[in-house]
């Protein structure tokens, strides 16, 4: 696999000065900070820039005007494939990314992220808030290029005041609202690097549900009604509305700190700073009167603002209309700092052209003027068998109906009959690529959990598999845990691959109501060695407050869970299945399972 070497950080420092006498002109003689904020399920709509007068966006909205607007700029539907495209450059279904959920957004570990690159020339690197590419090794954020993380790996968090967090693989507690703590590290890790380059990632996960937001930001929304509306209003749930917009002031509010630690550090002329979001708004509210939302291949699901700000370097006021996507970000941040031509870099871009080559295009040339030449191109959307296919005119949907955005950015008039040339030649690219990711998807259908690419590992529920009675906490995966677990016969299993034979210390995170202690767990792979331990700690919390869920029939519950080690098991190298099962049930159940620690020994 690529760039998984660690190299003495005083070799990193050498090379990085060798680059500068030795090339001058190609770095930059101080290379450039990058921050990035990738916001989740905010739309294009939500943001003052764009127009809505619902909410006020200042810091972002200056971001904006201080750099060069993006103005067709294109995401995934959903999250973990957006984040995926601007790690590798490359189309999502190449990385190993199908979706959101049970594993479906591990980024293949032969895929080598801007991280990596970045690292290799030099910088201290840094991601705090939403992973969402994998969780266990080698798929951690610690293993894709990032010296620091602090966080959750998961696509969607359940609590935001607070809760469990993984900093660097060890479990924490959180403190205070999560995009505030998440900023908090951003600022002490900028602090702390300030004398050498650093990549500051700090992917926010709101304006996703669960809908909590802190007073502070609802108190103004409680019981206001917005001004500007979604298209079909009748569609539109105010209370979700409100709790939204709150959530994106809140995110100006940290985008403003961080902008201000810059402007105090003086680090604003040598910081490249990008702003952009995972995919469409998570409900029906206004985004500029675009047809869809996350989910959907339409205009209202799959563009985002983008904002480019360097102060001297990248054009401030400009506004470029050529499109773009998620894909172009790394080759855009490579050449932007130079990076690309730092000699192990280069190496391994040359390398990966052959069997890993990126999709997107610098977009350097876009951002000091807008009269360039620029190469016609069209960027492509995929959903299962779905694709949707954007070029610098048209949309050509996946039902085929084809919309000149340029003049119906709405999408209210099919113009298949009146440009048949484009819709064929359009349909042709959707046809070809479909069946050139379908491939991909194939591929890496069948992924196991890996175990053992790391001194410890965790399997969480959202990665196992439940048989019998036993039911999740809620309908989405990503955050729930197993419960009504009642029977001798039901089960609990997870797909995994072993890297390294040995002896594993297991841990179960669990809670048991009173009544149903005294039962055994065991665990074991296949028909091999198990180990096994009684619960004799009651351990019954209340899920956590709320009170601050600010629409109704929230779906997300959270809770403490206690430790149990279950002794130790020998694991054989490869794949086969690990399953938790239980005997001497006295009680009404068994225990509700959080996840599994398994750590050699």
């Amino acid at each position: 696999m690529l760039l998984r070497m660690k190299a003495p950080q005083s070799m990193h420092r050498f090379n990085l000065l060798l680059c500068v006498f030795l090339l001058p002109g190609i770095l930059h003689a101080v290379p450039p900070n990058v921050v990035v904020f990738l916001t989740d399920d905010q739309g294009w709509g939500d943001l003052g820039i764009h127009g809505n007068t619902n909410l006020a966006t200042p810091n972002i909205d200056q971001l904006a005007r201080a750099g060069t607007r993006l103005s067709n700029f294109y995401v995934c539907q959903v999250c973990a494939p957006t984040r995926a495209e601007f790690l590798t450059g490359r189309y999502y279904p190449r990385t190993g990314v199908s979706g959101v959920s049970r594993g479906e957004g591990r980024l293949n570990y032969d895929e080598t992220t801007l991280a990596d690159y970045l690292k290799l020339a030099g910088y201290a690197t840094g991601c705090f808030g939403k992973w969402h590419n994998g969780t266990q090794p080698p798929y951690h954020p610690n293993n894709r290029g990032f010296d620091e993380f602090y966080g959750f790996t998961s696509g969607h968090w359940g609590h935001y005041f607070s809760p469990p967090l993984d900093h660097n693989g060890k479990r924490v507690r959180g403190n205070g609202f999560v995009v505030d703590d998440f900023t908090d590290h951003a600022l002490k890790f900028i602090a702390e690097n300030q004398e050498r380059p650093f990549f500051c990632y700090l992917p926010y996960n709101t304006p996703h549900s669960p809908m909590m937001v802190p007073d502070h930001f609802y108190e103004k929304f409680a019981d206001w009604k917005p001004g500007l509306r979604h298209r079909d209003a009748s569609k539109e749930d105010l209370m979700m509305t409100r709790a939204a917009l709150g959530l994106c002031e809140n995110i100006d509010w940290n985008v403003g700190r961080v902008l201000k630690q810059l402007d105090d550090l003086e680090l604003s002329r040598k910081t490249i700073v990008i702003y952009f979001s995972d995919n469409g708004p998570n409900s029906w509210r206004w985004n500029g009167g675009m047809k869809g939302r996350k989910g959907s291949l339409d205009e209202g699901g799959l563009r985002s603002p983008c904002f480019i700000r360097w102060p001297g370097r990248v054009s401030a006021g400009l506004n470029s209309e050529q499109i773009a996507g998620a894909i172009d970000l790394l080759p855009t941040v490579l050449q932007l700092t130079g990076a690309d031509k730092y000699p192990q870099v280069e190496a391994h871009m040359s390398q990966a052209r052959g069997t890993h080559p990126v999709d997107g295009r610098s977009l350097q040339p876009l951002l000091t003027t807008g009269d360039v030449e620029w190469p016609p191109r069209v960027l492509y959307s995929i959903k299962g068998k779905q694709v949707s296919v954007r070029s610098q005119q048209f949309r050509l949907d996946p039902a085929g109906a084809l919309f000149d955005v340029q003049t119906d950015r709405r999408q209210k008039h099919n113009v298949v009959n009146d440009y048949p040339d484009v819709a064929k030649r359009l349909s042709q690219l959707a046809k070809s690529h479909e069946s050139q990711m379908r491939a991909f998807f194939q591929q890496n259908s069948d992924r196991p959990f890996t175990v053992g690419y790391g001194p410890s590992t965790t399997l969480t529920a959202r990665d196992g598999v439940p048989h019998g009675g036993i039911q999740r906490s809620s309908k989405a995966p990503n955050n729930s845990f197993f419960k009504e677990w009642t029977s001798e016969e039901d089960s609990i299993t997870w797909n995994v691959d072993v890297g390294a034979a040995g002896s594993y210390e297991a841990i179960l995170h669990y809670t048991c109501a009173e009544g149903d202690q005294d039962v055994r767990i065991r665990i074991g792979v296949d028909d091999g060695d198990f180990t096994e331990a009684v619960v004799k700690q009651v351990f019954d919390p209340p899920l956590y407050d709320k009170s601050k869920e600010r629409v109704e029939k929230s779906h997300y519950f959270v809770k403490d869970f206690r430790p149990l080690n279950l002794g130790r098991l020998r694991l054989k190298q490869g794949r086969g299945t690990l399953r938790l099962s239980a005997t001497g049930i006295r009680g009404r159940g068994v225990v509700d399972v959080h996840s599994i620690d398994l750590i050699q020994k």
